[in-house]
């Protein structure tokens, strides 16, 4: 056996247990039709879908994406056929996935997140739920369930319970919004809620003025940033949310290659997830994967989950 075969690069968060720490995150990977020709897409340690809500969105208006130096901005809305299309349109294809397919669930009030996961807790093929708590509480004035830790706690508890009796369960991941003033606190409040894992970061708020013609470029007015501007907020938001909790951190936003994978995974993070780099360079996934076991041959650690004992 090759000193790289016995690398151990697989990453457990609850009962699942990955391949290896390298993702595609949500949004940027629609649910894997649309790259089957342009990455081994079976090889990835996970493949986080596109956003699931109860009803088909449409989407925000046009224009929904705006270029920024080192990123971009989208306002794409969380649009998606709804959770009766993705079953029957989306869901046959994952289940062919021999990576683990981890469905990303949204909505706008908590109603709408339980009834997403209380239908998907019926189908197979899924492997666990991201949830997204960036989007607005509409039940409590707009404010997203993401920056009230109460709020957190309760809606992963309410997740948690929608779950039935399936065993064994389902991780529940919560992705975490960096547009708040101590992220940490959000962590702890969706480990209290009962999550197995958080995500982090989604993407920062921004804007772009168009200055000639003296309007936002987006219709939207303000968008998600993301691309490698981000990379340093979410490495320091990593840090700060691993040493919150005892539970595993997932960390994305704007990585590109190895090293700033590394840099996630050195901070504190137990896997990846690939995003906006995947529209200029679909292999960007493979490439990183690479690099880790480069990095670890060279560095001797034997384990994917020991480089985060590293950082000095």
């Amino acid at each position: 056996m090759s000193v790289s075969e016995a690398l151990d690069m697989s990453v457990r968060v609850g009962g699942l247990v990955m391949r290896n720490p390298v993702g595609v995150a949500s949004g940027a990977f629609g649910y894997g039709e649309e790259y089957e020709s342009l990455v081994d897409i079976d090889a990835l340690g996970a493949l986080y879908t596109k956003a699931v809500t109860p009803e088909p969105r449409a989407g925000n208006p046009a224009p929904r994406l705006a270029d920024t130096p080192a990123g971009m901005l989208n306002s794409i809305g969380l649009a998606n056929p709804g959770l009766d299309s993705f079953v029957a349109d989306k869901l046959p294809g994952l289940r062919a996935r021999r990576c683990a397919v981890i469905v990303n669930v949204a909505g706008k009030t908590e109603g709408d997140y339980i009834r997403v996961v209380e239908r998907l807790e019926a189908e197979d093929g899924i492997a666990g739920y991201e949830i997204n708590v960036s989007c607005p509480n509409v039940a409590h004035g707009g404010l997203a369930f993401g920056t009230d830790p109460a709020q957190v706690e309760r809606l992963v508890r309410a997740i948690r319970g929608a779950q039935g009796a399936r065993s064994p369960r389902r991780p529940v991941i919560v992705k975490l919004t960096p547009n708040v003033a101590d992220i940490a606190s959000i962590a702890k409040a969706a480990e209290a809620g009962g999550a197995d894992a958080v995500s982090c970061i989604n993407t920062l708020v921004g804007m772009v003025i168009d200055v000639k013609a003296r309007r936002t470029v987006l219709a939207m007015r303000t968008g998600g940033l993301s691309g490698p501007a981000v990379r340093p907020v979410g490495v320091a938001c990593v840090y700060k949310a691993s040493r919150a909790v005892s539970i595993p951190v997932i960390g994305l936003g704007g990585i590109s290659d190895a090293d700033d994978a590394l840099q996630y995974l050195l901070a504190g993070a137990v896997a990846v997830q690939v995003g906006t780099a995947l529209f200029a360079r679909p292999e960007t996934p493979s490439e990183i994967l690479a690099g880790v076991r480069a990095f670890m041959e060279k560095e001797g650690v034997a384990r994917v989950g020991d480089i985060r004992k590293m950082l000095a």
